[in-house]
């Protein structure tokens, strides 16, 4: 039986748990409940669990057990980082971010002005992408970190972080990469990215939800968000045993359907683009045209003159979900800032949609879709004109 909704192209906003991860965790939560930091062997096999899923997660990114620091998800992740490098160069006060960053980042921008720290906003082409050359023209000797997302999780476009992270570390910053709409649906490889910090959330690839990491590189040092005796004394407070379990083997599973996964999904997404593109009324898709800079999983397309709203809405009723963005700032009813970043109209904007596709999507969700659509917009039409 598949999950509810019965067409879900809103993968990027969550998973669900998978069988796999949802078998492994289980006993973690009655049986073996034990407190990795209690001196029991109750207590002793629990901490072996996290152990193995640490080494799960480290071999998943391509770098050691020990470089992984395990979170409640991206945005803590994402917010630890940034204040480390603060803390650790406290002479340095600006931090370069690019303007398509996740909320969870952008979001730090008034806090920090408040403590006399400039955010320095990288701007994007039209294709979403950020050019290397705008790093190195922006990033100086007050740059404390530089924040370049891995995967837009709004358009799907991958950035250059190898190149950016060298641009930064030539200046002395240091270099975050949010990889939360990367891992499980594109390579990431930690010994070919030289990133100091990497945030990552399971539930993104088919793990439970309140459950993160945060690469740390080894040798650079850190400053806890949260202090505690836990993580080597870089994260505080008692470890979910279940939820770390279940992250471990999320990645698992992520590096068995990396080998052929994603060519599978990128065909979907062609069949997608081409069936509503072909609907004609101006539909354009928003970001970048070349495939070696797409994620293989999403879509994001712009109906001219009907709101993306009354779309998703409309699609709602037929049991296909998708959204208008990031599910952060869902609700908001304010255009994507993303899509303003690469010069579209807050009208354009607002008539946006986000398809994005998961492992257990088939052609026939994608047909169903593309034919919901061309009745949706049919009828929107004729009560236009009428």
């Amino acid at each position: 039986m598949r999950p509810s909704p019965e067409v879900d192209l809103d993968s990027s906003a969550t998973t669900p748990v998978s069988e796999r991860v949802f078998s492994a965790m289980t006993p973690w939560f009655r049986e073996r409940y034990a407190n990795p930091g209690s001196p029991s062997a109750a207590g002793e096999r629990a901490k072996e669990a996290v152990g193995v899923a640490r080494t799960s997660l480290s071999e998943f990114l391509g770098c050691e057990p020990r470089e992984i620091v395990f979170t409640s998800g991206g945005t803590e992740s994402n917010q630890t980082a940034i204040r480390s490098a603060l803390r650790t160069r406290p002479e340095r006060r600006t931090i370069l971010v690019s303007a398509v960053e996740h909320s969870s980042i952008l979001g730090l921008s008034s806090d920090l002005e408040r403590e006399g720290v400039r955010m320095v906003t990288i701007p994007v082409g039209e294709d979403g992408r950020v050019d290397p050359s705008e790093v190195a023209r922006l990033v100086d000797r007050e740059t404390a970190l530089v924040a370049v997302i891995w995967v837009n999780n709004e358009t799907g476009t991958i950035n250059p972080v190898r190149e950016i992270s060298g641009i930064a570390h030539e200046a002395g910053a240091l270099f975050l990469t949010d990889a939360v709409a990367a891992c499980g649906k594109v390579p990431v490889d930690l010994r070919e990215v030289p990133a100091d910090f990497l945030s990552l959330s399971a539930h993104k690839f088919y793990g439970p939800k309140g459950i993160g990491a945060l690469f740390v590189r080894k040798g650079e040092d850190f400053r806890p968000l949260i202090p505690g005796s836990q993580e080597r004394k870089r994260r505080g407070g008692t470890e979910n045993v279940p939820g770390i379990v279940g992250l471990g083997e999320a990645a698992l599973e992520s590096r068995e359907f990396l080998r052929e996964g994603p060519a599978r999904l990128a065909l979907l997404r062609a069949r997608l683009e081409a069936g509503v593109l072909g609907l004609g009324r101006g539909i354009r898709r928003n970001g970048s045209a070349d495939e070696s800079h797409r994620a293989p999983h999403i879509a994001n397309l712009s109906f001219p003159g009907t709101p993306g709203e009354k779309i998703l809405l409309s699609l709602g009723r037929e049991g296909i979900a998708v959204s208008m963005g990031s599910a952060c700032s869902s609700g908001s009813m304010e255009p994507s800032h993303v899509l303003l970043a690469m010069g579209l109209s807050r009208e354009e904007a607002m008539s946006s949609l986000r398809f994005s596709l998961g492992r257990e999507t088939e052609s026939g969700d994608i047909d169903r879709t593309v034919a919901a659509l061309a009745r949706i917009l049919t009828q929107d039409e004729q009560r236009r004109v009428s």
